[in-house]
């Protein structure tokens, strides 16, 4: 089996590529090869004699015409983040919306189809909402991101129509906690007010303390890449989209679970300090979501703040500070 991550580089990208090297199958079939294209490689990688990376742009098509032909696996995650594409719109509609479509025309010229999984984001909503969203409401994205990562759905789901390939695509929460530092995403701010502290420094968060997010672990999300890979077609039927499921948590009860397992001082490193951009963007993101059809399909979410909070410890190998 040839599989192929986009956005191989980084966190997600990495993570997943070392769960399936480490795991060494995918649906039942062994991974003879694990091909990873982004613009740089910061995340840590594995020696192993299957792995291949590629460095450039996904929208590039001279890059994408080098690719290996034949994918029977493909993991979209490549992407410009939320703030970014919000700030600059070229840049997020030429790696957003020009590399998705870009990359689904290099895959449809392939002998077969490949089953394509493809990373999008609650960015779709927006707007008006209700105090739930729930399977049926409608997208209506009010950023440049969100509207970006809607237009990838709809792709994938009309080429999975025509037959050109199997696509699927998950509306991801926040990721909570992602090691590293601060990044230009929007909903940094929600692993940072974990992660900062806990490494000893001190962190000034731009959002209200009472702001919810609707957030998975990075344990859950790599699972869920991997499941809706191995679900089989009819599964998804015509509706090639799915909300995963997660959890909703205010950043005030982040701090509380963070002091509870790391004590005062880690939580004594936060401080706030309102970033009107930062605040546009994340109030129009819906925070509570009832999944019932993604639980159906056997999606999961974490069972509370704390075993994120505990699972990011011990997957980092944190020594709170």
């Amino acid at each position: 089996m040839k599989v192929l991550i986009t956005g191989g580089g980084g966190f997600l990208g990495a993570r997943l590529a070392r769960a399936l090297l480490a795991r060494g199958t995918l649906d039942g079939r062994a991974i003879g090869s694990l091909t990873l294209l982004d613009a740089a490689y910061p995340a840590p990688l594995p020696e192993d004699g299957r792995l291949a990376r590629l460095t450039g742009d996904v929208a590039d098509p001279a890059l994408l015409a080098s690719l290996p032909a034949d994918f029977d696996a493909v993991f979209h995650l490549a992407a410009v983040v939320s703030g970014a594409a919000e700030a600059d719109f070229d840049l997020g509609m030429h790696a957003n919306l020009d590399g998705t479509r870009q990359l689904l025309d290099r895959l449809r010229r392939g002998a077969r189809p490949p089953r394509v999984v493809f990373a999008s984001s609650v960015a779709a909503f927006g707007g008006e909402l209700p105090a739930v969203v729930d399977d049926e409401t409608i997208a209506n994205p009010q950023t440049s991101y969100g509207a970006q990562k809607v237009i990838g759905e709809y792709l994938v789901g009309d080429y999975s129509r025509k037959g050109y390939l199997d696509g699927r695509a998950l509306r991801l929460p926040t990721i909570v906690v992602r090691p590293g530092k601060p990044n230009a995403a929007a909903s940094s701010f929600a692993s940072a007010v974990v992660r900062e502290p806990l490494n000893g420094v001190r962190y000034e968060c731009p959002v209200a303390p009472e702001t919810g997010v609707w957030l998975l672990s990075p344990r859950r999300v790599v699972d869920a890449f991997i499941h809706a890979y191995e679900l089989p077609a009819t599964a998804w039927g015509t509706r090639r989209v799915v909300n995963l499921p997660g959890i909703t948590v205010g950043v005030t009860e982040m701090v509380e679970a963070m002091r509870r397992i790391a004590g005062d001082a880690a939580a004594g490193r936060l401080a706030w300090k309102a970033d009107p951009r930062i605040e546009a963007i994340v109030r129009t993101w819906p925070v509570r979501f009832a999944t019932p059809r993604a639980l159906a399909m056997g999606f999961r979410a974490d069972p509370d703040i704390g075993r994120v909070i505990r699972d990011y410890i011990e997957d980092e190998k944190i020594r709170p500070a």
